[in-house]
């Protein structure tokens, strides 16, 4: 049994109840600011692209420039596991609020253009890609192990509903004060985010140090070769195989979504789809504390299955009101595997590992992203808006039959009935056990 799943049973009697949890509502209303900030920025800066160039080809560079970063999230991982974690998230958020005024700056000042919007996307993504690993090896060392799935459940769908309304917000404010203006607002929202990690008290791990540079340069490759080996040969790596292609065709489909709105009806629209995505994203995270006693693996394959139907018909839909609906019900399995799969990596993790595994897994997963998006801009220019989202869609299907054929895919567990000795993730022992097949 993994260290995390012992010290959580000695010590659950001690957790408060989520609702009276003062660093659990820090932690999650502080990151629901910062990703309602980079909800706001997300939608401005695709925008603008497409609003300078009319061209699916410079969205979909746009796109998976903002969508990189996300691949280095392992980087992180080593120092989230070391690091004085709220520390950080503190700084993180107030670079970012100081950095993001450089380009209302420079659209008041006449120099805003796509080529200093390119050149800033990355570095302003990269900022917030110690954020979500942080949250995942932050959350089991604040609430019990029994707590751990409804946490990860209000975390997702608070985050994603938040994503909803901004994304759909920032559509409308786009059509009536300029995306531009959208940034201070943007700049604000870290600020806030930073007041809020503060409060947050976590308790340490065994190997955090408090002075970062403590941690040299081999230490570091060290640590992050044990979160290499930890995972290798696990059935972690056939999921994240699985998540990466449909994160492919979610990057195609972002690179190609301004024009799509542009076709149906403007930026409102486009705000609206994106909004739709973190609806159903929502949904399926409130739904999934419900679906504790339901085979993982099944969730997969049928959810997979239909989320591939919906997004089809949300391709083809002849009203955009319909478009929008049907995209958010696609979206709904989704949200449910990403509360799933987070409360059974955290679940049958090490805590000292957690950051490196949460990161490694993250940046694999994300790693096409940028991928579809860059070809997405181009597929799209060649084969149309409507063609490309109809192949990243046809990718859902995939996935179902992928967890279908793979049996210790189909049979993961549900989330009451999870035993980590079965999947052994340690840095001694880098295969699962090898009866699942």
């Amino acid at each position: 049994m993994s260290d995390h799943v012992e010290s959580a049973q000695a010590e659950d009697r001690s957790y408060p109840s989520l609702r009276k949890n003062r660093d659990f509502l820090r932690l999650l209303f502080g990151r629901l600011v910062t990703n309602a900030g980079d909800s706001l920025y997300a939608v401005a800066a695709m925008w603008l692209v497409y609003d300078l160039t009319g061209s699916t080809v410079y969205t979909g560079i746009a796109e998976s420039l903002l969508l990189l970063p996300l691949v280095l999230q392992f980087l992180s991982g080593p120092l989230v596991d070391r690091w004085p974690v709220i520390r950080a998230l503190v700084s993180i958020q107030i670079v970012q609020a100081i950095a993001i005024l450089s380009l209302p700056v420079a659209a008041y000042t006449g120099h805003l253009t796509v080529e200093l919007l390119l050149v800033t996307i990355p570095p302003l993504a990269l900022l917030n890609q110690f954020v979500y690993p942080a949250q995942s090896a932050v959350l089991p060392r604040i609430v019990s192990d029994d707590q751990l799935t409804r946490a990860n459940s209000a975390f997702s769908f608070t985050l994603n509903g938040l994503d909803m309304l901004f994304e759909a917000v920032g559509g409308l404010l786009i059509a009536f004060i300029g995306a531009a203006s959208i940034f201070v607002l943007d700049s604000v929202t870290f600020v806030v985010a930073a007041l809020l990690f503060v409060g947050v008290r976590v308790p340490p791990t065994e190997n955090q140090v408090e002075d970062a540079g403590e941690i040299d340069v081999s230490g570091y490759l060290s640590d992050m070769a044990d979160g290499f080996r930890c995972l290798r040969g696990t059935v972690f790596v056939e999921m994240t195989l699985a998540t990466m292609v449909v994160n492919f065709g979610t990057g195609m489909t972002l690179a190609v979504l301004p024009s799509f709105a542009d076709i149906r009806g403007g930026p409102a629209l486009f705000g609206a789809m994106l909004g739709a995505l973190g609806v159903g994203r929502a949904l399926g995270a409130a739904i999934a504390s419900r679906l504790e006693a339901v085979k993982f693996g099944h969730v997969k394959v049928i959810g997979s299955a239909a989320g591939c139907l919906l997004w089809l018909g949300a391709v083809y839909a002849p009203w955009p009101s319909l478009a929008v609906g049907l995209f958010a019900l696609a979206w709904l399995p989704a949200g449910i595997s990403a509360v799933m799969g987070g409360t059974l990596e955290q679940t049958v993790t090490p805590d000292h590992l957690l950051g490196r595994v949460a990161s490694l897994t993250g940046s694999a997963s994300t790693l096409t992203l940028p991928i579809g998006a860059l070809l997405g801009g181009v597929v799209g220019s060649v084969i149309g808006t409507l063609n490309t989202m109809a192949v990243a869609g046809l990718l859902l299907g995939f996935v179902s039959l992928f967890y279908a054929a793979r049996p210790r895919l189909r049979r993961l567990p549900a989330m009451n009935d999870i035993d980590p000795e079965e999947f052994d993730i340690s840095v001694d022992s880098p295969t699962e056990s090898e009866s699942h097949d």
